[in-house]
Parts: C-alpha cells; sequence; structure tokens
C-alpha cells in the first residue's frame, strides 16, 4: 500500500480524537451470543440504565471510544435481522448520545444501521465487513463519518473453516488497499479512514501472531490502525486459559500493539488496559509529557 500520512486527530462527528495517544474502545456488545460477554447487556436480560452505568464505569477508566454491537461476529455466529439489529442499537446509541460526551462507535455492518445511528449521534463506522454490504458503503459515506475497514474473508459462519495465505500481511494489504480505494472513490476522505487487521477473523493461531508481528508494516502504510484482540481464542490458545480467565493476556498484547505502533485499542476490560496503554506509550518516547 503506498504510504499516507493522516492526520494525528481524527475527526468524530462534532468532536476531534487526539491520535497522538493511543485511545482505548470499550466494547459493549448488546446481543445475547457474543464470544465474551453475550446476554450481558442484551435488552432481554437487562434494562438501558444498566448499559448506561457500563458506559459511565468506561467513561470514568479513560475510554476514549464506545464501540456498541448488535450483532456477534464470533466464529460460527449467524446473522440477525435489520429490524433486530436495529432494535438492539439505535436506542442505545441515541442514550449514550444524549447522556455522555465520548465519542460512539457503531460496530455494524448494516447500510440502514449506519444512517440511523449517524443521525442519533454516532461518530464512527467500525465495520468487520468493509463497508461490502448492500448500500454500505453509499451510507457511509453519505454520514459524514470516519469508518474503520477490517479484514476478513468469508463470513463469521464459515471465516475459520481452514483459512490459508501464502504471504498473511501482504494479503491483508492487498484487501485493504482495495477497499480504501473503493472508499476514496465512494467520496470519504482519506483521514477519515481507520484500518483494521482482524485479528482472529478468518486467520488461525500461526497466522494471528505473524500478523502482529508485522504489525509496524500496517502502521507504516500511514493510516490510523485499530487493535482488537482483547479474550480471543488467539490468546486461550497460547495461555490456555478461559474466556473469563484472559486479561492478563489481552493487556500483554494491548501494550504490545501500542509498542508496534497501533492508535486505537478495543478491549473489554477498559481501566487495566488503559494503564497498559498508558505505559506502553510512556516507554516509547524519551520525554514524557502529561502521559
Amino acid at each position: 500500500m503506498h504510504s499516507f500520512q493522516s492526520s494525528s486527530q481524527l475527526r468524530c462527528g462534532d468532536r476531534l480524537l487526539d491520535l497522538r495517544k493511543p485511545q482505548v474502545m470499550a466494547i459493549i456488545n448488546v446481543t445475547p451470543d457474543s464470544f465474551s460477554d453475550g446476554g450481558k447487556y442484551h435488552a432481554g436480560s437487562a434494562l438501558l440504565d444498566k448499559i448506561l452505568a457500563q458506559v459511565d464505569l468506561a467513561c470514568a477508566e479513560g475510554a476514549g471510544l464506545i464501540d456498541i454491537g448488535g450483532e456477534s461476529t464470533r466464529p460460527g455466529a449467524a446473522p440477525v435481522s435489520e429490524a433486530e439489529e436495529c432494535q438492539r442499537v439505535l436506542p442505545v446509541v441515541e442514550a449514550i448520545a444524549q447522556r455522555f460526551d465520548v465519542a460512539i462507535s457503531v460496530d455494524t455492518s448494516n447500510a440502514t444501521v449506519m444512517r440511523e445511528s449517524a443521525v442519533l449521534g454516532a461518530a464512527l463506522i467500525n465495520d468487520v465487513r468493509a463497508l461490502q454490504q448492500p448500500n454500505a458503503l453509499q451510507e457511509a459515506a453519505a454520514s459524514g463519518l470516519p469508518v474503520c475497514l477490517m479484514h476478513m474473508r468469508g463470513d463469521p459462519v464459515s471465516m475459520q473453516n481452514n483459512p490459508e495465505y501464502q504471504d498473511i500481511c501482504g494479503e491483508v494489504e492487498v484487501f485493504l488497499r482495495a477497499r480504501v480505494a473503493a472508499c476514496v472513490a465512494a467520496g470519504i476522505s482519506q483521514d477519515q479512514i481507520v484500518l483494521d487487521p482482524g485479528f482472529g477473523f478468518a486467520k488461525n493461531l500461526a497466522h494471528n501472531l505473524e500478523l502482529f508481528r508485522r504489525l509496524p508494516e500496517i502502521v507504516a502504510w500511514g493510516y490510523p490502525v485499530l487493535v482488537g484482540v482483547s479474550r480471543k481464542s488467539m490468546i486461550g490458545a497460547l495461555t490456555g486459559r478461559t474466556v473469563a480467565e484472559r486479561l492478563a493476556g489481552s493487556v500483554a498484547m494491548a501494550a504490545m500493539a501500542v509498542e508496534r505502533g497501533a492508535h486505537i485499542i478495543r478491549a473489554h476490560d477498559v481501566k487495566e488496559t488503559v494503564d497498559a496503554v498508558r505505559i506502553a506509550q510512556a516507554l516509547k518516547f524519551e520525554k514524557i509529557e502529561n502521559v
């Protein structure tokens, strides 16, 4: 990918996100079947005020973004209907926007959810399918919001069925370069694009580790880079820990991602991740100012 030098700030709706310091994106899944916290904040098992309390805590712990997802993308997950995703996500986005001064990221591939979330106050579109679903590219461009494009092959139902690559980093680059070009052609500015290598999506452990080792190459493309490895199976494969026991592994990888140049860390455990990110960032520079 030809090098592009993005701004140190990402315009997210009516606010600027400072990317000179790595930002922590707090994960809040309003789904019944997400791999880590499925059902915890789903409408059927918790009220909106419980979600808002978690947002309040995440903000107090230092989250710069809140990522709201209404469709599980864990391996083997089945898609949800547009109506169901709207019902899960839109009231939450609206309530957060009305009550908190924080950038809201919407984890969706659905064009309608993108459009309606933007109207209600969302600040970032985070799409694991890289705006390839019907009308997603057009709605994302019309929203004026920044977009995060993630690499994935296939779909969540089948993505882990023996994925193969000759050159994992090179093939991720080819895919993301094509999606960036599609975004620019649709009217999305290059300085409004964030890239996500897609750890755990259509990749086995060896692929994930190679991609993580080569993260500086991806950062060198010049776009802000989001890394999401929190509690994922790659950590379980390395440590033998269950999902609930992967805090230490997640925090370690967050720190190493920052050391390798990542700009946004997507995490379940905000307080611990914020601490790790601050330490990793401080160690990258000889002069410490307001870390």
